[in-house]
């Protein structure tokens, strides 16, 4: 019971923030930090919960962003459908990939996804839809429904907003469902997981298909915002960013790749108007981060709130203790 309440308290202190917000930082803005949002917690469904390091979400995250933009100002389609064709498109990639690298583990299972996404990075460049070096420009926002404009900032806003979120409470649902649970028990002893009965490659396939739709989701959901889909959106970096993200904000919390997309987000808006060199500082800030907070900024806040829940008792108890040995004297 108290859980529940405490996730109904957090949807809805989410929901009060994402109203609020817009009033004092930049609408636009707060939609990319969304964005980068459902990009880092999908990865992190992989990484923090089946132990997966993926360095090829870009071609799921770029190539669904490349299908967004033609379905919608190619094709005609309008935004909700150009992004359920995105989901599905990413999905089905992640299939494929999936089935390919789930059969490896470590740094195997992580070099061969770097190296299809390099393959699938280079279709995009060749391939006559994308515009190559010039990506897909002025991609149209449309009408949700035919209905409901999304060329007004406003009403994008609450439409990305209302998809993001959705997107946040199903990937909670998943990480605290039974599917959850064994994805963690294949983290912890995939051999005993296994002993136990559980086919460990199809629920590894799985997650990995579900990480690629929800990285999919995001990229659609970036080239809408920005009306761009480039080969930036699908280039190796691209894959990084949200590995970066989630290590600052805490591996395997739900919260922690929220944070760190605010923070490098924040961090690249800030500097991209200073001679800094961008890399370079953020680099800098992930190593001392990392050096300071092994757990990722969440982490170490959600480990000091459960040293102090422990500690609490203990003294509660001593006091008592206390008090009855000196009554008895």
């Amino acid at each position: 019971m108290t859980s529940n309440k405490t996730f109904l308290l957090s949807v809805a202190l989410a929901i009060v923030a994402l109203a609020v917000l817009p009033a004092f930082v930049y609408p636009v803005f707060l939609m990319k930090v969304m964005c980068f949002a459902v990009y880092a917690l999908s990865v992190n469904l992989l990484l923090g919960y089946v132990g997966l390091l993926s360095f090829g979400h870009a071609m799921f995250f770029g190539g669904a962003a490349y299908i967004f933009g033609w379905l919608t100002k190619e094709q005609g389609l309008t935004p909700e459908l150009g992004l359920v064709a995105s989901v599905l498109f990413a999905s089905g990639l992640g299939a494929i990939v999936g089935l390919l690298a789930i059969r490896r583990l470590g740094i195997y299972f992580s070099m061969i996804t770097l190296a299809l996404s390099q393959l699938v990075y280079f279709f995009f460049v060749q391939a006559p839809f994308t515009g190559g070096e010039d990506g897909l420009q002025a991609i149209p926002r449309g009408a949700l429904f035919g209905l409901i404009s999304l060329e007004e900032t406003g009403s994008l806003y609450v439409f990305v907003a209302t998809v993001c979120m959705l997107a946040f409470l199903l990937v909670w649902k998943i990480v605290y469902s039974p599917f959850g649970n064994i994805l963690m028990a294949i983290r912890e002893n995939e051999v005993r997981a296994v002993s136990l009965g559980y086919r460990a490659e199809r629920y590894k396939l799985g997650a990995f298909i579900a990480s690629a739709g929800f990285a999919g989701l995001a990229g659609a959901l970036k080239a809408m915002v920005f009306q761009l889909a480039s080969l930036t959106d699908v280039t190796w970096q691209m894959s990084g960013e949200p590995i970066l993200m989630i290590v600052l904000g805490g591996v395997g919390t739900m919260l922690g790749p929220i944070v760190g997309a605010a923070v490098v987000t924040s961090l690249e808006q800030y500097l991209a108007s200073s001679s800094l060199p961008i890399p370079v500082v953020i680099g800098t800030i992930f190593v001392a981060c990392v050096m300071a907070f092994q757990r990722g900024l969440v982490g170490e806040v959600k480990a000091a709130a459960e040293a102090a829940r422990r500690w609490r008792p203990s003294v509660r108890g001593g006091r008592g203790e206390g008090l009855r040995h000196g009554d008895g004297a």
